[in-house]
């Protein structure tokens, strides 16, 4: 798959589950899109069926999960699909949804790169000088606290992560990965969303995370995981990567860079998006 050629899909696919926030099932079909349309979302239970670009305009909120909307048309939790579209290399896909949050499924990206996968992707004829030409080239960084999130020039794309919680069963951890398909699916996309038992409960009262559970979340208290075993030793740096994809691509592409990122989350990565979009 060539950097300076743009892709989407060769055919349709579709997924269902609940949303982590609503608790809303809700069912997610994917289709092919023309050059220059993007990746975008379409509401097609509300009436005109209205169409959410999946650029940092339509950035609602950044509360626990990344949130789209335009007018009242909205789309919540977006970060593990856009990521998997973006990891793969897909820049053009049509993404309809039949409600207000894209389903969590199993909590990582999983799902959404083996059906990506399965359908397969395909070259478009025409190619934009945006995909093409924009690298950083000056350092940009955010920061927030001890957290940042920093984008350096580089001779490739890359995204290193580091994360430290005072639990004993997480820790300090970074990852780093080079992006390319292959490895964005092996390595990045099976890592599952985590929490802190002690801020489950905060969490529903505060009417979050209503469709949350142990089956598309991994869950630890202050010694250990209450629903081993992790798929990776480091299992949330690599996820916090997965979130990282998926609010960058909200640049509709990701120019080429070395992406840094410390203690960091969703409002912080759309900062960054806000810095190098200037």
């Amino acid at each position: 798959m060539s950097i300076n050629s743009e892709y989407t899909l060769k055919a349709e696919f579709s997924c269902s589950g609940v949303g982590l926030h609503t608790g809303v099932n809700t069912t997610v079909r994917v289709l092919p899109a023309n050059i220059g349309e993007g990746r975008y979302f379409v509401r097609v239970d509300l009436p005109e069926t209205p169409k959410i670009p999946a650029r940092l305009e339509s950035v609602l909120s950044t509360t626990l999960s990344t949130e789209l909307g335009i007018l009242n048309a909205k789309v919540r939790t977006v970060e593990h699909l856009l990521a998997a579209l973006t990891g793969m290399g897909i820049d053009h896909a049509r993404i309809e949804i039949d409600g207000p949050e894209v389903p969590l499924l199993d909590g990582s990206a999983q799902n959404w790169v083996e059906a990506i996968a399965t359908v397969g992707c395909q070259k478009l004829d025409s190619q934009s000088q945006e995909f093409n030409d924009f690298k950083i080239t000056d350092p940009i960084s955010v920061q927030q606290g001890d957290g940042f999130v920093a984008a350096f020039p580089a001779s490739e794309t890359r995204f290193t992560y580091g994360i430290d919680f005072s639990v004993p069963a997480i820790g300090n951890q970074w990852y780093s990965y080079t992006a390319n398909p292959e490895i964005f699916a092996r390595e990045i996309a099976p890592a599952r969303t985590f929490t802190l038992k002690e801020q489950v409960e905060q969490l529903r009262q505060a009417g979050l995370i209503k469709g949350g559970s142990l089956d598309n979340a991994i869950v630890c208290d202050n010694h250990q995981w209450l629903n081993p075993p992790l798929r990776y030793a480091n299992e949330p740096v690599r996820h916090k990567i997965l979130d990282l994809v998926g609010d960058l691509s909200l640049l509709g592409f990701i120019p080429q860079a070395h992406y840094l990122a410390y203690k960091a989350g969703h409002h912080l990565h759309v900062q960054l998006v806000q810095e190098i979009s200037k």
